[in-house]
């Protein structure tokens, strides 16, 4: 059949009904509250089992899959629009937690390569893009999953798109109910010092919606008047155009260099850049609104997040069902020997808030590691949050570059490659931990608040 415009039309319904239906589903069902699975994820597996790929009940037109494609450029769009990549604001309170950040996600990217090299080809035949899944799937989460899904489909390899967010949704459920077990065993072992139970997450975390009584959020600022333009248009025309633009500049470099796939989504990350330096060149930065633009790449995700499990061909993950078992136990224990051996080691004071905030990150979702902490750092003394927005600065650069290259290099066969820098960048963070605990020894940083100060 065709793809027209009713097509789209009609995937968009389906889409939005099924968002509308996670949503309540979360909001009512005590189940879902407890394992806390986010709304876009219980969309998703609802349009997968109700979808083509398996009863058939939904009317997906065929396209449904190449939606994340597409949507992933708009978040990395939005992206470099609205983080702040300025690594010399990292002081020494949180080094350790950067580089042990830095650690997780580059040991994830090589064990990942390495395992599928040395074990999972000459066992089960796997190829070498099973190595990619780990990080793709856990540190990376479903956006990284899109954008890597992407490169491969465009390569010819539309597989590795239904393996990648099956691996992201092993690695939430990984992540929320491993973390849950972590919050009880450290609170029984004196680790967690505030340690409240399921109780002390905000009813708005477990429900997924918000107190109709207390002030709410805003989604953004105008910026202009309602009477000239609609501000939500301007900020949705500029993430459009840059998008537009990176399709643009991808078509050009398919003409110009055809042997060599360039990731729409990077070209149009480096766009954003470019976009940021004229705006700030120009004093125009004041019409962006950083909100309205997290706003728009939230929902682009919670949207790419749908069609990604709604394309998953569960025929594809059952033919390598033995290497993705292999991969995520090795992924389990990689992430627990770090989260409960280097963690303390490397994270010092409030290690276990830190190291559960970042399990909950690195299997997943940033999300999921803020519900854990909620549970056993109910009042945020630990000021986990507030480390992490610098500590997460140096971590941006290698989870970009891992995006953007390592398919790359993957598809060039060059997957040793990977193991070595990625090898390279987890000795580097090692190092750094290192050098932080010695200095910090002689001489403790005089601004950072000790952990309890205000109990």
């Amino acid at each position: 059949m065709d793809f027209t415009p009713q097509s789209l039309l009609v995937d968009a319904g389906l889409i939005g009904a099924l968002l509308v239906l996670g949503t309540l589903l979360r909001a009512t069902l005590k189940p879902l509250q407890a394992a806390m699975i986010p709304a876009s994820v219980i969309a998703g597996v609802l349009g997968l089992v109700l979808g083509p790929n398996m009863l058939g009940l939904l009317p997906f037109s065929d396209q449904v899959g190449t939606y994340s494609s597409l949507l992933i450029v708009v978040v990395f769009a939005c992206l470099a629009l609205t983080d702040d990549f300025n690594i010399f604001k990292i002081g020494r309170s949180v080094a350790g937690f950067a580089s042990y950040g830095v650690l997780m996600y580059a040991v994830q990217v090589a064990v990942g390569m390495l395992l599928v090299l040395l074990v999972l080809g000459p066992l089960f035949g796997a190829p070498d893009s099973i190595g990619m899944l780990l990080f793709a799937g856990w540190a990376g989460g479903f956006g990284s999953a899109a954008a890597i899904g992407t490169v491969f489909a465009d390569a010819g390899d539309p597989e590795v798109q239904s393996l990648a967010f099956t691996a992201a949704t092993v690695g939430m459920l990984v992540g929320i109910l491993g973390g849950v077990i972590q919050a009880k065993i450290g609170a029984t072992r004196g680790h967690a010092r505030e340690f409240a139970g399921m109780k002390s997450v905000p009813a708005d975390l477990r429900t997924g919606v918000l107190d109709q009584v207390a002030p709410r959020p805003v989604i953004g600022t105008h910026t202009f008047s309602g009477g000239t333009v609609e501000s939500l248009a301007v900020q949705g025309g500029i993430v459009i155009g840059l998008s537009a633009g990176a399709y643009g500049i991808n078509l050009l470099l398919g003409q110009l260099l055809p042997g060599i796939a360039f990731p729409m989504f990077s070209i149009a990350f480096i766009l954003g850049l470019i976009a940021r330096g004229l705006l700030t060149a120009t004093r125009t930065k004041r019409f962006v609104d950083a909100d309205s633009l997290r706003s728009i790449s939230g929902t682009a995700t919670d949207v790419l997040v749908v069609c990604g499990m709604v394309s998953i061909v569960p025929s594809i993950v059952a033919n390598h069902w033995a290497s993705l078992l292999v991969l995520f136990i090795v992924g389990l224990a990689l992430c627990l020997v770090m989260g409960l051996v280097l963690a303390p080691r490397m994270m010092g004071d409030g290690w276990f808030e830190r190291q559960l905030f970042t399990w909950g990150w690195a299997t997943g979702a940033v999300s999921t590691g803020i519900a854990l902490l909620r549970i056993v750092d109910p009042r945020m003394n630990s000021r986990t949050m507030e480390d992490f927005a610098i500590a997460y600065l140096p971590v941006l650069p290698v989870e970009v570059t891992a995006i953007s290259f390592v398919p790359l290099l993957v598809l060039a066969g060059a997957s040793w490659a990977v193991v070595g820098i990625w090898g390279g960048i987890a000795l580097v963070a090692v190092l750094a931990a290192v050098a932080v605990v010695r200095i910090g020894k002689r001489s403790p940083d005089p601004l950072a608040a000790p952990v309890g100060a205000d109990r």
